[in-house]
This record gives C-alpha cells, sequence and structure tokens, in this order.
C-alpha cells in the first residue's frame, strides 16, 4: 500500500510565509488536494498562506519558480493521469526535474504534491477527500513546513 510507513509530522510554522501553486486539472482531485495543503498548514500553525492555481501540471515549475525567492517555502499541487500517448511521461518528468531543480537552486523547499497516476481512482484515493485513502495535500504542506524549520535552524 502506498503511504505505508510515513512519518507522522508534527511541525510548528508560525510566522513562515507559504504559497501553495496547484493546477487546475481534475478539479475534484485538485480541489481535495487544495483543502488537504490548507488544512496541513493550519495544522502547522502557518497563517501567510498565498494560492495561486495554474493551468496544469507542467506550469507548476515557471510558478513556483517565480514565488520561491518571496516565501519561506511552496507547495506545489497537480495532477497527471497516464493515457494513451507519451505526454504522461513528458510532463510527470518535466514538472518533477523542475520542482526539484527548484528547491535545490533556491534553498526553498518544494512541497511535492504531484499525483503521477494510472488512473483517476488512483488519483482520488490519494486526494484526501472523504473517500480517499491518502491526503498527499496535507503531507506535501506538512513536509515543505517541516523542511522550512529545519533550514532555519541550520547555520
Amino acid at each position: 500500500m502506498s503511504g505505508h510507513g510515513s512519518p507522522q509530522i508534527a511541525v510548528d510554522g508560525t510566522g513562515l510565509r507559504v504559497a501553495i501553486v496547484a493546477a487546475s486539472w481534475h478539479t475534484t482531485v485538485m480541489d481535495g488536494l487544495v483543502d488537504g495543503a490548507q488544512r496541513g498548514l493550519a495544522d502547522a500553525q502557518v497563517e501567510d498562506v498565498t494560492l495561486v492555481r495554474v493551468p496544469g501540471s507542467f506550469e507548476l515549475g515557471v510558478a513556483c519558480a517565480r514565488l520561491a525567492p518571496s516565501y519561506d517555502a511552496v507547495v506545489a499541487l497537480g495532477v497527471v493521469i497516464r493515457g494513451g500517448t507519451p505526454h504522461f511521461d513528458y510532463v510527470c518528468h518535466a514538472a518533477t526535474s523542475a520542482l526539484s531543480d527548484i528547491s535545490v537552486r533556491t534553498g526553498t523547499p518544494v512541497g511535492f504534491g504531484l499525483l503521477t497516476c494510472d488512473t483517476e481512482k488512483q488519483a482520488l484515493d490519494r486526494a484526501g477527500l472523504p473517500d480517499s485513502i491518502e491526503d498527499k495535500g496535507h503531507e506535501a504542506a506538512t513536509a515543505a513546513v517541516a523542511t522550512a524549520v529545519t533550514l532555519k535552524g541550520l547555520t
């Protein structure tokens, strides 16, 4: 089962500024991911939250790159569902590479909430909806905040 062995992270992100960047494709899944991220940030006492919507998962990178220098953490949320063309592979690879590069290059944590699923059911199972088995939006937000707090403590 995906998620098996995941840590239970509780962190105090009081005073942090966090941006959520969310794709618009697959509205039900995305609404669940955004709600989960917002809950995760509220659980971490993060009050300064900006939500930015972009057309699709491919556009997550450019928006996160623009926001990263002005925020303590960025949470990237999207979903790509495999179809019958190589489009899935290209978008997943490009988005993942961009988000990783932004985090390392800027030193700003990027919470990775990009679902890369074979089916819509897999995406719904991870979207943090009432019938979902996982809440990847919450996990991505919590990981971003926990990393930002850790980085603030490094010299």
